[in-house]
């Protein structure tokens, strides 16, 4: 396994350690363990770990490390990776409630469309696969989802919306993912959860991490309704 893996110093304090170079759950999946090797290790001077599609940043502070030092480091753990430990099937499953179409999903419309299906056949596509959280980023707790079925693949809006609303589901391109605070945004909204995934008074707390995975499950308005009132508000 080491041996797909180059690291490549980065600025003034990071090493990249490059994975692959694909959306591919197999070289996700060296990320995610790379990643809990460096983390278990404690390295001295490692102060952060960002993991990504297919590759794994690891800062560090340079008054107290540097490459030269760090990377064999890396490397001995990247050495010690067996398959046993590839995290393809692990994770956590977390089921996210979404109310599809109308003014909590106006692009439903258009995505049904472009893929030649009826709304409820886009749903039921969007909510019949569990999907893998390949990397968090864009916002804070924004998760970028792999394994979306083919047929639901679209373009992005031509002109990105100045406003999405916190909890929007959208596709772009091969991707769907979730908006967990308002933002501007240019992809396809075809739903909405009335989940609060991400408030800063929770301190940064997500209900999800890079490695686990998201299953959608369709709501009725009034049961979208019902879960924004248990939480004290919209999201």
């Amino acid at each position: 396994m080491e041996n797909s893996i180059q690291f490549v110093p980065v600025g003034d304090c990071g090493v990249l350690a490059v994975c692959g170079d694909a959306i591919d759950e197999a070289v996700n999946a060296r990320v995610m363990a790379l990643d809990r090797a460096v983390q278990d290790a404690r390295l001295p001077g490692v102060t952060e770990t960002v993991p990504t599609y297919a590759a794994l940043l690891v800062c560090y502070d340079p008054l107290q490390t540097d490459p030269d030092t760090l990377t064999p480091a890396l490397q001995r753990l990247a050495g010690e990776l067996t398959r046993a430990q590839n995290p393809a099937a692990a994770g956590r499953l977390v089921e996210v409630p979404v109310c599809y179409g109308g003014a909590y999903g106006p692009d439903l419309a258009f995505v049904a469309r472009h893929a030649g299906m009826t709304e409820q056949q886009v749903i039921a596509a969007h909510c019949g696969r569990d999907y893998r959280i390949f990397m968090l980023g864009f916002l804070p707790g924004f998760p970028y989802l792999g394994g979306l079925d083919e047929r639901l693949f679209c373009p992005r809006l031509q002109t990105p919306r100045t406003r999405i609303p916190a909890g929007s589901v959208g596709i772009g391109g091969e991707q769907t993912g979730i908006y967990p605070l308002d933002s501007p945004g240019g992809w396809q909204l075809i739903g909405r959860t009335p989940l609060r995934l991400f408030t800063p008074a929770s301190g940064g707390q997500l209900p999800y991490a890079a490695g686990d995975r998201i299953r959608f499950v369709p709501i009725t308005p009034e049961q979208f309704r019902a879960i924004e009132a248990r939480q004290g508000g919209g999201v």
